[in-house]
């Protein structure tokens, strides 16, 4: 008998994660669960669909996501070389979403002249409406990112290649 019970219970749990299971009571009143439809002759049949029961773990850690949120991040860079190729280096090996801005562009000129009061110097990096640091220097950019909250190591999303998109993008 355990033997049934238990083979049942094994049948109704792998019908649960194929998606579809049928509840019906035979001529005998006995109530069946089943993955597959019931015999033709059956009148009362409750179809169930089953969703998958799954947490999903992509995507930024909580700290990431609620720093993004607070402190946005936004790197204003161009083809400046290795000041330029450092400071997006940085960004992503710390596993920091961030925005990407070109100042040369028409629609950024001005905005990017009032945050650097005329200077033209990139790469410039904002941390929200914590920091704005004009150049690439890490230690004030590492100084910059922890007081806004975000980790100092990458995630395991950051680590795979696919970093996190900042929120509303």
């Amino acid at each position: 008998m355990k033997k049934i019970l238990a083979f049942s219970l094994l049948l109704i749990a792998g019908a649960a994660s194929a998606g579809d299971m049928y509840r019906w009571v035979d001529e005998n009143g006995v109530v069946n669960y089943t993955p597959y439809p019931p015999p033709a002759n059956v009148k009362n049949v409750e179809q169930k669909k089953l969703n998958n029961n799954t947490i999903q773990t992509s995507g930024a850690s909580y700290g990431v996501q609620q720093a993004a949120k607070n402190f946005p991040v936004t790197l204003y860079a161009t083809d400046c070389g290795e000041p330029c190729n450092n400071a997006r280096a940085h960004l992503k090996k710390r596993g920091i979403p961030y925005t990407e801005k070109n100042p040369q562009s028409p629609d950024e000129v001005e905005n990017f002249k009032k945050l650097t009061g005329g200077g033209l110097e990139v790469p410039l990096l904002l941390v929200g409406n914590l920091k704005t640091l004009k150049g690439y220097l890490a230690s004030e950019w590492d100084d910059a990112l922890d007081a806004a909250g975000y980790p100092n190591t990458p995630s395991q999303e950051t680590k795979s290649g696919t970093a996190p998109a900042p929120p509303g993008q």
